[in-house]
């Protein structure tokens, strides 16, 4: 009986974390800049450290239309991407140093899919779904605003 107990009281204070760290994912506040693609404006949060960029877009249920999160890697290399614990279907592109997109993938929400950029590089950038074209921005389209490292 005792035993019983104990495990229920396990369970809740595992419940009660596990939420806690949740409800933490969903409000890190992390630097908002502006980038340009072409015409459109974007306000992408700066995911520039190891935990934010761990956490990225996790468990979020939406993004305003043209909010977006930047992804900033210390290095060049191929980062890739997959959506556990995304709740909303993102298109991400990845970006070379000089701005130029390299590769821009469609991920479905909720899935471990790899996304992995065509060439090594330091910046990603995560939309809605389907932003990138719907406004026909496309491999070669430069990306203003990023900030250097």
């Amino acid at each position: 009986m005792q035993s019983r107990h104990i495990k229920s009281i396990l369970l809740a204070v595992s419940s009660l974390f596990f939420s806690a760290v949740v409800f933490a994912q969903q409000n890190i506040d992390l630097p908002i800049i502006e980038l340009k693609a072409g015409i459109y404006r974007i306000q992408a949060e700066l995911a520039d450290t190891p935990k934010a960029r761990e956490v990225g877009l996790m468990n979020r249920t939406s993004m305003t239309t043209n909010a977006g999160m930047l992804f900033i890697f210390e290095q060049k290399a191929g980062h890739c991407f997959w959506m556990n614990n995304t709740k909303i279907p993102l298109s991400i592109a990845f970006i070379a140093d000089d701005g130029k997109i390299v590769n821009i993938e469609e991920m479905q929400a909720n899935t471990t899919n790899n996304h992995c950029p065509k060439a090594a590089v330091r910046y990603a950038l995560e939309m809605n779904k389907q932003w990138f074209s719907e406004r026909v921005i496309v491999p070669g389209t430069v990306i203003q605003g990023l900030p250097r490292k």
